[in-house]
């Protein structure tokens, strides 16, 4: 099949979003080697909100990687570990890192908070300013010159497309992380835990991994009912969603200027399932036979 007709189907799927109620979109498909389809302005810079997440989670695993911390540290409440921060198992409230809602490890309460006693646990252990060390340990490596975290760790990024493009590389095909560190983050922790997905409510169980969100057999779910089980990614309430589908070795990053809110329900779902459609046929030579 060619390069072509390959970036045909893609774009098409992505072309729904020029329909969509927001003032501003920016979305692409990406493969082993980067970027496969765009749409909309590459530079332009916006909040990430939880998106957040994934980048801080991937500046802690090479942290760990580095032996600066581990997994099994003590962080957070009494009990809980590195390992439980990221899981969102630690027990902390969404946004009160004062308040503990259970022990670690008996529910999948979504943290924010937990980010943020993350970031400054890393900073603590390597003498390094949570901002920078993730600057110098992702930013720059990846080339993501946009990227900037203010605030919470758990939500205050803001970044560009092609920023997200090069960081979505890297979870398709990893390079900086080893690749086993990476099937770890992917890998359910704390097994059969009960949990809110926000805006989607109750899972039972709610599967997370090391700071990503893990598709499973969720339903409702904020991904297509095409993506398959091991698909893996997050969103976040200012309107941005990231996913990988590891079984075609593809990603999809939206980035849009309006909140999180009923309008993307139906229509996140239905650009993923033709992202999906459109890049399971390329992945497919036999397809193009027959013109």
């Amino acid at each position: 099949m060619s390069d072509e007709f390959d970036r045909d189907r893609l774009d098409a799927a992505l072309a729904v979003v020029d329909d969509w109620p927001v003032d501003n979109v920016s979305a692409a498909v990406v493969g082993p080697e980067g970027l496969l389809a765009v749409r909309g302005d590459d530079a332009r810079v916006y909040r990430l909100a939880s998106v957040t997440k994934p980048i801080v989670a991937v500046a802690a695993l090479l942290a760990i990687e580095e032996e600066a911390i581990s997994l099994d540290d003590a962080a957070g409440p009494e009990g809980s570990t590195v390992r439980h921060l990221l899981a969102h198992a630690s027990g902390l409230d969404f946004s009160d890192r004062g308040k503990v809602r259970a022990g670690p490890g008996e529910r999948r309460i979504y943290s924010s908070a937990g980010f943020e006693v993350l970031a400054d646990h890393i900073a603590d252990a390597t003498g390094i300013a949570f901002p920078d060390y993730l600057t110098e340990a992702v930013c720059e490596p990846l080339g993501m010159g946009s990227t900037v975290l203010e605030g919470s760790a758990g939500h205050g990024a803001s970044a560009s497309l092609a920023d997200l493009v090069a960081f979505a590389t890297e979870l398709v095909t990893p390079r900086l992380l080893a690749p086993e560190t990476l099937e770890e983050a992917v890998s359910e922790q704390f097994r059969g835990l009960d949990g809110v997905v926000p805006g989607y409510g109750m899972h039972k169980p709610c599967p997370w991994g090391l700071g990503f969100e893990l598709r499973e057999a969720k339903y409702p779910h904020w991904t297509g009912q095409h993506n398959s089980p091991a698909t893996f990614g997050h969103f976040g309430q200012s309107g941005t969603l990231l996913w990988v589908e590891p079984e075609i070795d593809t990603a999809l990053v939206v980035l849009t200027d309006r909140d999180f809110g009923d309008w993307a329900k139906p229509l996140w779902p239905e650009l993923s399932d033709r992202v999906v459609d459109a890049a399971t046929r390329r992945s497919r030579p036999e397809d193009s036979l027959g013109g």
